[in-house]
């Protein structure tokens, strides 16, 4: 029995060497990502044990793929700083944000998140009541970014010139505060601060035309594009295509829990805790406001589809108008080529068995 116990110890001390030599030879790759609805999945899918964010260590979906991915929790300029300097494989991004690094990094979306459907919005004091007000007033709101995309697409849908309307740059925490203390009478913010703002002070609002449509993201659907972003670099290593793969798995098994009413709410609070601290009521409607692009098929409708060309000539128009580019980037959209930005779905693809 002594000698039967000690070949077991043997045994399995050999069978950890050559799994801990199997998983130490797995690729590692990064992912930097900063709180926003459909980014803070990779938050949860780490605390679930999916995906372990740790290095060395290995969830399920990796030990799939084969890959070992590092998840970097910080803000998100910082995440876009990571990716830029090339300490980070992937980032989480905006189709626009995107656009400056990608002069330098060739870059390959590989899978949208979420878009903006109300989460970004010009809210107005009581006495704004329609676009004539508020031509008398500042609106602030984060400059380069957007919170300014929104509001001049929303003047330009209804005829409107935005160099009519005065604009001043703030941090959107810090519109959202003066906003809430009376001090200004028009900002445009993104969730939470559209949400807090609205809760918080009495009498605001998000402006509507005379038709009664908000100047809010809903009026350009699918052109706030959250994404996962990789490196064309990266994707050419040993075990990027798998690292991508395992990065979209991860992210739709997150959808299937939403979508599994035994799972639903728990899922959304653990997202809330991950995204400013915000209870079940508050990420019920936050998920309205941020559409979740919960599978492949409505990943690849819109990666495939005619809108998002027309999409991107728009937020390119807008970056070399501010100088938020310093040239025009090259888009592409297919299997990843010599473009700055490509919008690839065959990750996406392999992943769903399309």
């Amino acid at each position: 029995m002594r000698r039967f116990t000690g070949l077991m110890v043997i045994t399995a001390a050999c069978l950890f060497l050559f799994i801990g030599t199997v998983f130490a030879e797995y690729p590692t790759f990064s992912l930097a990502w900063s709180e926003y609805p459909s980014w803070s999945a990779f938050g949860v899918l780490h605390e679930s044990g999916l995906i372990n964010g740790d290095e060395g260590k290995l969830g399920p979906i990796e030990k799939k793929w084969k890959v070992d991915i590092v998840l970097h929790e910080m803000d998100y300029d910082s995440t876009i700083q990571l990716y830029a300097t090339g300490k980070a494989d992937a980032v989480c991004i905006t189709n626009m944000d995107i656009l400056s690094p990608s002069l330098s990094i060739q870059s390959v979306a590989i899978l949208p998140t979420s878009t903006s459907f109300g989460a970004d919005a010009l809210i107005v004091s009581k006495k704004i009541n329609n676009a004539a007000d508020l031509k008398k007033v500042t609106v602030s709101g984060l400059d380069l970014s957007v919170s300014r995309y929104t509001f001049e697409r929303n003047l330009e849908i209804r005829g409107l010139k935005p160099a009519d309307y005065d604009f001043k740059n703030l941090d959107p925490a810090t519109a959202a505060l003066q906003f809430q203390q009376s001090k200004l009478d028009a900002i445009v913010v993104w969730n939470p601060f559209v949400l807090d703002t609205l809760e918080k002070t009495t009498g605001s609002k998000i402006l509507k035309d005379e038709k009664g449509k908000p100047y809010d993201s809903t009026m350009i659907p699918g052109e706030i594009i959250d994404m996962v972003v990789v490196s064309k670099a990266s994707l050419s290593k040993p075990g990027g295509k798998s690292f991508a793969y395992a990065v979209i798995e991860g992210f739709y098994e997150l959808n299937k829990m939403l979508d599994d009413p035994a799972e639903r709410d728990n899922t959304l609070v653990a997202l809330g805790e991950k995204f400013s601290n915000l209870g079940l009521n508050s990420m019920k409607k936050v998920v309205q406001q941020t559409r979740f692009y919960k599978n492949g098929n409505e990943a690849l409708k819109l990666f495939t589809g005619k809108e998002i060309k027309s999409t991107m000539e728009k937020v390119v128009k807008f970056c070399l108008k501010y100088g938020i580019v310093e040239k025009n980037p090259t888009i592409e959209f297919g299997v990843a080529g010599k473009a700055n930005v490509t919008f690839d779905p065959s990750y996406i693809k392999k992943v769903i068995g399309k």
